[in-house]
C-alpha cells in the first residue's frame, strides 16, 4: 500500500480505535460506580450543575477511559502507519487532549485535581506509551 494512504489510514484508524474504547469503557462501566443520586450521565446539564456531589471513585472511569482509549489509539496508529510513529502515537495523544480540553471547557466545574490529572496523565503520556508498546524503536 502506497505509505501516505497508509499514514493516513493509521491517523483515521487510530482516532476510531481510541473513540471506540473511550466511548465503550464509559458504555459498559457504566453504574459500576454508581453517579449521585440524580445525575443523568447522558444529560450534560444534570452533570454540570451535579458534579460537586461526585466521589473521586466517580473519576475513575472516565481517567481510565480517556487513557485506555488514547493508548489503544496511539498503538493502533503505530502498528499501521509506515512511517513517523511517534509523530503519529504522540499526534492521536494530542487529538483527545484537545477533546479532553473541550470536555474542561464544557464542564469549568469539574473539580481542578481532576483536570490536572486527566489533561496531564490521560493524554500526551498515553500516546506516548502507546509508541513505546507499539515498537518504541521506530521513530
Amino acid at each position: 500500500m502506497n505509505p501516505f494512504l497508509r499514514n493516513i489510514l493509521a491517523v483515521i484508524a487510530g482516532i476510531l480505535v481510541g473513540g471506540l474504547i473511550n466511548g465503550g469503557l464509559i458504555f459498559i462501566t457504566d453504574g459500576m460506580i454508581p453517579l449521585p443520586e440524580g445525575v443523568d450521565p447522558n444529560d450534560l446539564e444534570s452533570i454540570k450543575s451535579n458534579i460537586h456531589l461526585y466521589s473521586p471513585l466517580n473519576f475513575v472511569v472516565p481517567f481510565l477511559a480517556h487513557a485506555l482509549g488514547t493508548l489503544a489509539g496511539a498503538f493502533t496508529a503505530v502498528k499501521i502507519a509506515a512511517s513517523h510513529y511517534k509523530i503519529f502515537a504522540l499526534g492521536i495523544g494530542a487529538w483527545f487532549l484537545i477533546g479532553g480540553a473541550i470536555m474542561v471547557l464544557m464542564i469549568p466545574e469539574t473539580p481542578v485535581w481532576f483536570m490536572l490529572l486527566d489533561l496531564i496523565g490521560a493524554y500526551i503520556p498515553m500516546g506516548w506509551l502507546g509508541w513505546k508498546m507499539g515498537g518504541g524503536n521506530k521513530s
